[in-house]
């Protein structure tokens, strides 16, 4: 069988990923939440006229917690996958996972309040 070109084997690896985002958009609730909030900080971020760097900034940190989010799922998934029933240690990781979703929303939140609060008041 002859091996895939370098650009077919990348167009796949995309299709594979585009389809996991979309997954993760359809199936998990925190995500869908997270979506929402993207879309009113965008379009507050239009209101508001936000500078380049208040942008990077924004895309950057709504990228880091959706990311986060989606490693998350995927720790609880093969947790969930290898040990269906209660366990301390797969608990343990599990809220591990989750704790790392919690730092990263806290530093978005910050991120958001620097730049939002004195364009508000």
């Amino acid at each position: 069988m002859p091996k895939e070109s370098f650009a077919k084997n990348r167009i796949k690896s995309v299709g594979f990923a585009l389809r996991g985002a979309l997954l993760l958009i359809r199936t998990e609730a925190s995500i869908k939440v997270q979506v929402g909030i993207t879309v009113l900080v965008t379009i507050a971020g239009f209101y508001y006229s936000l500078s380049a760097t208040e942008w990077i900034l924004q895309i950057f940190a709504i990228g880091l917690v959706m990311g986060i989010e989606g490693m998350n799922t995927a720790v609880e998934k093969i947790a969930d996958y290898i040990q269906p029933e209660f366990d301390k240690k797969i608990g343990f990781i599990k809220d591990i996972s989750a704790g790392a979703v919690m730092l990263v929303s806290i530093a978005a939140s910050i991120i958001g309040v620097i730049i939002y609060l004195p364009k508000i008041f």
